[in-house]
């Protein structure tokens, strides 16, 4: 727990600072108090158990759900006890050029259709253009895909940043990624920035032809020296089937800009070797080969890791980094420096809840008055030593050569730093090693960058976040429902293979980091577990309403009034939370409805999934979630904010089916309550505020008959599975 403190290097001028959020207080009072509520709710269901109150099903559920419950609000408010904020003043920072540390850039991608090679291209430029010493940097981009387009927009890049580099620095250019820039400035008026936009159109057309037509002709290699390259795309070449490539498109020891008085930073593709019989561990193993073959290259001390679609948005992020990474008081247990995901084009009340402020902001401010936030898998910026054990103890690595401390003093294209190079690369080198165990980034997961993130707490290592006023990483966000709960199905697995392993948080993570950043990072653990609550509290009440069965107390009952205060105590904190960090009304309502969306598609199924894959009967994989916005139709609905269901999916029939119950209970209790006098007010409560959320369903099934609405045998298999609880719940309600 950090106090308000001001940093500065060396008894200097002051570099950042950090202060506690004003509601600090506010938020620990109502922790007593909600937690009383709790404990009487508790003892409401044990005393109901004991003296057969009401059915002992019905109450052992509602006890099941509310512990649930309790639990995750408990997860929640241990982020809400100590939460921070923070300042840095990069102009401050005032080292000479030669003193900067050396840094390195992973970018990750895998599918030059998923994830255009034009994309990856642009955030390689706007990294390459950071206010920083050139020959500093060296960016590295993982192609796991293997594929020669992502290779080919590479080099085109290459070419035209001789260019855009110079002409952001000259013209103090904010927007570095060369398609944001253009497009917000699609009439430059000046004749340098018309030619600049020439020569990436141009860029862009070769690179755009080349992906259309899936190779690279030989017209369109303009080099010598890359002309030999592409013959390694041989008829036995397949993405998951191939030898390691390196190829360096960028050397700071040789090329200028074409001013001729400036070098360039470092551009190396990487695709490391794949084969048929060798695990992969996804973007982990990626990432972990670009950390050893960096570290036979450049052995950066600093590494910022980024997503293809994640470009930089503020040239002068790595000095406000380094505002951190170079306070004597922290640097030596500092493992990283985590920004918060932001995306562009989001629609105006972030209809699929894709901005997660909760994840990226409000529970970030939690995390870093303990020991820092997780990691969110791009905008990361890690101190390299941390990849090799504890503050305190170096795990040796298994050669001299990937040490943090090794210093790389031989030219990037010497043999044998090539040799070494791919031996690090090789798909067997990993075999029977500490890779992925104890050292670099961690495997066990699908969620590779949580589990890195809290492993490192448990060794000891602290992380800070850094959120400033200007974002400093901007990313696409899908416009389909389905590329959504997809997405999140694949997390709920991964988070599920950390919950309940011998890792978990509330075990190993709380006896490691203490109680607070233990339960804290249950969180997002055990965030599958909503389903529990969200399935008993989406079919119960309901059903209890259909059978003339109350659930739950009468209006004069006083247990009816604990009800009400910590359902909209809570309701009111979170709004609350959501607002004072830079939320609106509209999408925090939009935040609970996909709540109740992703509960019943992403949760359900990923659970369905880890049983499978526990039991040996089935195995899941690492599904990319789609980057590239093409179609017309669908992005017109997501800036309209209607709800894109996509193509047909049995993802959406468990969220139909409870839109259905709901539905059915609402006018079947408006009728009990207006002509039979049947009063089930926190049922009919609980089901019109269900009904309310399911009001896109609604329309997607009755409204629209547009490419994105439900399809019809979702909606007719959906309204038939719903009498099955109806029918089968009858021998217990009745």
């Amino acid at each position: 727990m950090e106090p308000h403190r001001k940093h500065s290097v060396g008894g200097g001028t002051t570099l950042h600072t950090c202060h506690p959020c004003r509601r600090t207080n506010f938020y620990r009072i109502y922790a007593v108090v909600h937690t009383c509520g709790i404990i009487a709710l508790m003892y409401h269901h044990g005393h109901s158990l004991l003296t057969r109150r009401s059915s002992p099903l019905i109450t052992s559920l509602l006890l099941l759900s509310d512990v649930v419950l309790a639990f995750m609000w408990a997860t929640t408010t241990c982020l809400r006890l100590y939460p921070v904020h923070r300042s840095e003043y990069p102009e401050r920072y005032g080292a000479k050029p030669e003193d900067f540390p050396k840094l390195d850039v992973f970018i990750c991608t895998a599918d030059p259709y998923k994830e255009p090679p034009l994309m990856v291209a642009n955030t390689a430029l706007s990294v390459m253009a950071y206010d920083y010493p050139a020959d500093k940097i060296s960016v590295y981009v993982s192609d796991d895909g293997g594929s020669p387009l992502t290779l080919f927009a590479l080099m085109e890049a290459a070419k035209f940043s001789k260019h855009w580099l110079p002409f952001c620095k000259k013209n103090n250019v904010q927007d570095r990624s060369p398609e944001v820039y253009f497009s917000k400035y699609s009439h430059p008026k000046d004749d340098e920035a018309n030619n600049i936009k020439m020569m990436y159109e141009d860029m862009k057309s070769r690179v755009e032809h080349v992906v259309h037509s899936g190779k690279v002709k030989p017209e369109f290699i303009t080099c010598d020296q890359f002309r030999g390259v592409f013959d390694l795309w041989t008829n036995k070449f397949t993405r998951h089937d191939h030898p390691t490539i390196i190829q360096v498109l960028q050397n700071s020891e040789v090329d200028m800009d074409e001013t001729k008085k400036h070098v360039m930073p470092n551009l190396i593709y990487l695709s490391r070797e794949k084969s048929k019989g060798s695990h992969h561990y996804f973007k982990a193993g990626a990432l972990n080969t670009l950390l050893r073959v960096s570290a036979v290259m450049t052995n950066s001390p600093v590494i910022l890791t980024l997503d293809c679609d994640m470009y930089s948005n503020d040239p002068t992020t790595p000095v406000r980094v380094l505002c951190y990474l170079t306070d004597r008081e922290i640097k030596s247990c500092l493992g990283y420096v985590q920004f918060p995901q932001k995306f562009q084009g989001i629609s105006k009340n972030d209809i699929y809840a894709s901005e997660f402020k909760r994840l990226f902001d409000i529970n970030m401010i939690g995390f870093d008055g303990l020991m820092g936030p997780n990691f969110v898998g791009t905008g990361c910026f890690f101190n390299r030593r941390c990849f090799y054990g504890s503050p305190s103890n170096l795990i040796s690595p298994e050669i001299n050569e990937l040490g943090p401390n090794w210093i790389v003093d031989n030219p990037f294209k010497a043999q044998d730093v090539l040799e070494l190079a791919h031996n690090v690369a090789g798909c067997n080198y990993e075999c029977n090693t500490n890779w992925g165990s104890k050292i670099g980034f961690k495997y066990g997961s699908l969620v590779e960058d949580y589990y890195t993130g809290y492993r490192l707490h448990c060794e000891g290592w602290r992380s800070i976040f850094c959120s400033p006023k200007k974002v400093a990483f901007y990313g696409d966000s899908p416009k389909s429902l389905i590329d959504v709960v997809s997405q999140q199905k694949r997390w709920a697995i991964g988070l599920l293979e950390v919950s309940l392993s011998r890792y978990s948080p509330i075990t190993y993570g709380v006896k490691s980091t203490g109680l607070l950043m233990g339960i804290g990072y249950c969180q997002y653990a055990f965030w599958p577990f909503w389903l529990i609550p969200l399935f008993i509290y989406g079919f119960l009440p309901q059903l209890a309403i259909v059978y003339g069965v109350s659930v739950f107390p009468k209006t004069y009952d006083l247990w009816f009034w604990l009800y009400i205060f910590l359902f909209f105590g809570a309701y009111a904190q979170d709004l609350l939370d959501f607002v004072l960090e830079g939320g609106s009304y509209h999408g925090w309502w939009n935040d609970q409805r996909i709540w109740m969306i992703r509960g019943f598609s992403s949760f359900f199924y990923g659970f369905i999934e880890f049983t499978l894959k526990s039991l040996n009967l089935s195995t899941h994989g690492f599904n990319l979630t789609s980057k590239a916005n093409d179609d017309e139709e669908q992005s017109k609905r997501y800036e309209q904010e209607i709800f894109d269901f996509g193509p047909s999916s049995p993802m959406f029939l468990p969220m139909t089916m409870v839109a259905i119950m709901n539905l059915l209970a609402v006018v079947w209790g408006l009728y009990g309550l207006f002509f039979r006098g049947e009063r089930f007010i926190l049922e009919l409560m609980l089901a019109s505020f269900a009904t309310v959320n399911s009001f896109p369903i609604y329309e997607a099934m009755f409204l629209r008959k547009d490419r994105g609405k439900l399809p019809k045998y979702v909606c007719f298999l959906a309204g038939i599975l719903t009498f099955v609880p109806i029918v089968s719940s009858y021998f217990f309600l009745k």
